[in-house]
């Protein structure tokens, strides 16, 4: 490919996972977010929760100011209290469902431009039991965004059995989530991350094809799970080639190469590909970031 990746898609960035520091304290997250509004390689700022009440004005303003957009996750939501989406329990589920409903309205407020959640754990052996609870909870979700205006709401697909030991997971059950969820509702979307692939033990085109229709979102990102003992194993974004890790340029580029034949990527495209990248212990951020789009710019050179 010769032509820019910009002219494809909007390159958006986790902002705490590659400044994980930022919920320090206000300056922190101020400077953080900064750094990187003002580089103009990116045009999304996944943000979620914000953890200091005052910025609440402050982090929309900033936004806008730089003419950027943003999405809102509500990952730590639930891992903040512990909550399971899925779950059996109809107090935990609905208590779930509202502390999202909760976050529903910080998005709105923020002026993000999609809201994002993921599944929870699960008991082996009872994975259509807990399929069910995530459809009712999704349904719920997707009813309640569709009342307070436009914003799409996406699953994002982790790891089945290795660090978020998430339900979603493998393609085959997502197909089945999505199949039972769209057709009542055009505002829902499943999000897909190539640092997840690797965790859940398929190959990019397993991953990828069973689902391709319902595609709404796109993370980019690396995984380490060669040595369990390792403290950066499981679900912590390390940068691309890091020393062990699946995924460098090579691996990116056939990621890439898919989204494109699925129709994610095209010319004039406005779907966003976002990256999750963390700096790993005794690594500098910005370098991390600096990988990132290196790596990423490598890759797009090497796609048909």
């Amino acid at each position: 490919m010769h032509k820019d990746i910009h002219a494809y898609c909007r390159i958006g960035i986790v902002v705490s996972m590659a400044y994980p520091f930022c919920s320090n304290s206000e300056q922190d997250y101020h400077d953080s977010l900064k750094k990187l509004l003002v580089d103009p390689y990116f045009q999304v700022m996944e943000l979620g929760s914000l953890p200091f009440p005052s910025l609440s004005e402050k982090v929309p303003f900033m936004i806008q100011t730089a003419h950027c957009d943003c999405t809102y996750s509500g990952h730590s939501l639930l891992f903040a209290k512990k909550l399971n989406i899925n779950s059996l329990d109809e107090a935990e589920r609905r208590l779930a469902v509202q502390t999202l409903k909760a976050g529903i309205d910080e998005a709105y407020a923020m002026g993000a431009e999609e809201f994002q959640f993921l599944s929870r754990r699960y008991e082996k052996g009872k994975e259509d039991s807990y399929l069910g609870a995530l459809i009712a909870s999704t349904k719920e979700l997707c009813t309640y965004a569709r009342n307070k205006g436009p914003m799409p709401v996406v699953l994002e697909v982790f790891d089945h059995d290795i660090d978020k030991k998430s339900l979603l997971g493998p393609s085959s059950l997502v197909k089945q989530y999505a199949e039972a969820v769209c057709p009542q509702f055009d505002n829902f979307g499943i999000m897909i991350d190539c640092s997840h692939i690797p965790m859940i033990g398929e190959r990019i085109e397993e991953a990828v094809e069973p689902i391709k229709q319902y595609i709404k979102h796109v993370h980019m990102g690396n995984t380490f799970i060669s040595d369990s003992s390792h403290p950066s194993y499981g679900d912590y974004h390390p940068r691309f080639g890091y020393p062990g890790s699946e995924n460098d340029t090579e691996y990116l580029a056939s990621f890439l190469q898919k989204m494109k034949e699925i129709g994610y990527l095209f010319e004039e495209g406005r779907n966003i590909l976002s990256f999750e990248v963390k700096p790993q212990a005794g690594e500098d951020a910005d370098l991390v970031v600096a990988n990132a789009k290196r790596t990423l710019e490598d890759a797009w050179r090497r796609i048909q």
